[in-house]
């Protein structure tokens, strides 16, 4: 995208999910801080890990959410409220999960009966389907829009619809069964639910092993890890579009704007294929770090469909490429005539 086209989008840029964006950034490097010098514990982890995983997810979503919906397109007011919905949401859950944090205990699935914990259930009860359905608006509004060009229209069609079942997919984490655990004083607290599912539902299943950073679940299938992919499939996808616009110019058969389109396709039925498989193997009670033969199948049937749908766009545009050189070949008069189609973030 030229400088003098990316000024006015910058102009349109949607402050309520920016000023969000913002409150995010401060929130993780406050958290990070507070990790070093605050000791407390919540199922083995940082009673800082949340906030500081929650304040990250929630910088990258909302602004991408900013930026897309900075291009013009149609139903701008009705997006511009459902951003706003969103931003606004997001602000207090998270500030709830801080607020938690602060106090030493859970913010998710909390039983206890205390009066900030009961007020905060009810705002998350009421939050969390606010930013799905301010996420489903914003999604069936822009889904048969042409909002840029083809390549990076597609990623954000394909990326906000895996977004949202990778919304979704977090209320399946209120059907795993209760638990037992201690607060951060080792006070006894009851979960309504969790993240892990094991075989047999012992009342201790989140906190039990977990993968160095994350912490996702290494005895049981873990929820968070598909709800994480979904979710962030939008920003995977918009990267592959620069990306791709980027190689073009070396990459003959990648310079016209189609070819990149259709790949861009591909590379959306590839990670939705991912998303599938890390669901099932989550569902089957089985951690991400020991898949056996029918997971790893899984996985290789989503690379094997990746690749030939690769294949197949190269076979199909091939020739597109060349044509490209031919006209490079020719003079400049020519080439005038018949120049090849770029995508504007590569120029």
């Amino acid at each position: 995208m030229t400088t003098a086209a990316l000024a006015p989008a910058l102009r349109r840029l949607h402050r309520p999910l920016l000023v969000t964006s913002a409150v995010m950034i401060t929130l993780a490097v406050f958290s990070l801080c507070a990790m070093l010098f605050d000791d407390r514990m919540l199922l083995h982890e940082s009673v800082w890990l949340k906030p500081l995983k929650f304040a990250v997810a929630f910088t990258l979503y909302t602004g991408t959410l900013a930026w897309l919906l900075s291009f013009p397109h149609r139903g701008q007011r009705l997006t511009w409220w459902m951003g706003t919905l969103f931003a606004v949401t997001a602000f207090v859950d998270v500030g709830f999960i801080a607020l938690q944090a602060a106090r030493g205990t859970f913010s998710h699935f909390n039983t206890q009966s205390d009066q900030v914990n009961s007020i905060g259930q009810m705002v998350f009860a009421s939050g969390v389907p606010g930013l799905f359905v301010a996420n489903l608006v914003i999604a069936l509004t822009l889904s048969w829009q042409h909002i840029t060009d083809r390549p990076t229209t597609r990623a954000i069609h394909a990326g906000l619809a895996i977004a949202v079942v990778g919304m979704g997919l977090g209320y399946l984490m209120g059907f795993t069964g209760k638990q037992e655990t201690t607060d951060a004083y080792g006070h006894p607290v009851e979960l309504a639910a969790g993240h892990t599912v094991e075989h047999g539902q012992p009342l201790v299943r989140d906190g039990v092993g977990g993968i160095p950073v994350t912490h996702w679940s290494t005895v049981g299938g873990d929820l968070r890890i598909p709800h994480f992919v979904g979710l962030h499939g939008i920003q995977i996808l918009i990267v592959a579009a620069f990306v791709l616009a980027r190689l073009a110019p070396r990459v003959p058969w990648l310079r016209a704007e189609r070819a990149r389109a259709d790949l861009i396709w591909v590379l959306a039925l590839g990670y939705a294929g991912l998303l599938g498989v890390l669901l099932w193997q989550a569902l089957r009670a089985q951690p991400l770090t020991h898949p056996d033969a029918a997971t790893l199948t899984g996985f290789g049937a989503v690379a094997a469909v990746v690749a030939a749908g690769t294949g197949l766009v190269y076979a199909l545009h091939r020739r597109d490429g060349s044509a490209g050189e031919l006209r490079t070949a020719q003079p400049p008069n020519a080439t005038a005539r018949h120049r090849v189609s770029t995508s504007p973030i590569s120029q």
